[in-house]
């Protein structure tokens, strides 16, 4: 059955018994892979800590909503070896990962994780008041197609009840990576009343984010014009890095009455 799952990349907390917490420590390279086809690569597990440590691999096919949240289906699209491993304290091993499709005209996307498995037996000095930390971390695989385009844009820009809604589009057929997104209000002076830096992360071959920004009611009045910036990776001769939109208000922004 098909399965959706809304994951984030970082650290899942497993509490195995109350008390303070003792986070395992371990490191996966490269942080990023990327394949034209039919091809494998090695990983490095590397374990940081005096511990050893159990893991479980699993890849899954990978695209996002519009609202930012990853979703991840079951896919045979990509092999690896092994499964399951341990690495004692301060091993490294690696792992080898295969994409088993080929390159088409639009960037396939999965995603690889590392997941930590708790210990057979407690460690040896850990003590019952203790809480342990399990480690998921989970590594982007890229499909690439022969040519590839990412094409940033930033539209739609509107408001409504003292909210400033925007979109950022890929009308490429490859992934770029959004750096920063800034969202600044001015009034009739062009002095400015409001501002918001956002954070970004990828936007997906014809992938599509919406942001949502609520104003301050003191600050709606004022406002005749708002911008949304855009900085993305993006580095051709063909597209540009930093996109933009702009949205005048005449007569300033409606917000609810407190």
């Amino acid at each position: 059955m098909r399965r959706l799952i809304a994951l984030t990349l970082g650290i899942l907390g497993l509490v195995l018994q109350a008390g303070d917490a003792a986070a395992s420590a371990f490191r996966a390279t490269p942080i990023q892979v990327q394949f034209s086809g039919k091809s494998s690569t090695l990983l490095n597990l590397s374990n940081e800590s005096d511990q050893p440590l159990r893991f479980q691999i699993n890849a899954f096919a990978w695209t996002q909503s519009p609202t930012g949240e990853i979703q991840l289906s079951p896919t045979e699209d990509i092999s690896f070896f092994p499964s399951l491993l341990t690495l004692k304290p301060h091993e490294e091993r690696k792992v080898r990962v295969g994409s088993n499709v080929a390159a088409t005209d639009s960037e396939k996307t999965y995603r690889i994780f590392f997941e930590e498995l708790p210990p057979p037996e407690k460690p040896a000095g850990e003590t019952k008041s203790e809480v342990r930390i399990l480690t998921k971390m989970g590594i982007p695989i890229f499909v690439q197609p022969p040519k590839g385009t990412a094409e940033a844009r930033v539209a739609d820009l509107k408001t409504d009840s003292g909210r400033v809604t925007f979109r950022v589009t890929n009308k490429g057929n490859t992934h770029y990576s959004v750096r920063a997104i800034h969202l600044t209000a001015t009034d009739a002076g062009g002095q400015k009343v409001f501002n918001r830096d956002l954070d970004g992360w990828y936007i997906l071959a014809g992938g599509v984010r919406d942001y949502s920004v609520d104003l301050p009611a003191d600050s709606c009045p004022k406002i005749r014009s708002i911008k949304a910036e855009v900085v993305t990776d993006i580095s051709t001769d063909v597209a540009v890095s930093t996109v933009s939109t702009e949205q005048a208000f005449p007569n300033g922004v409606s917000c609810p009455k407190k």
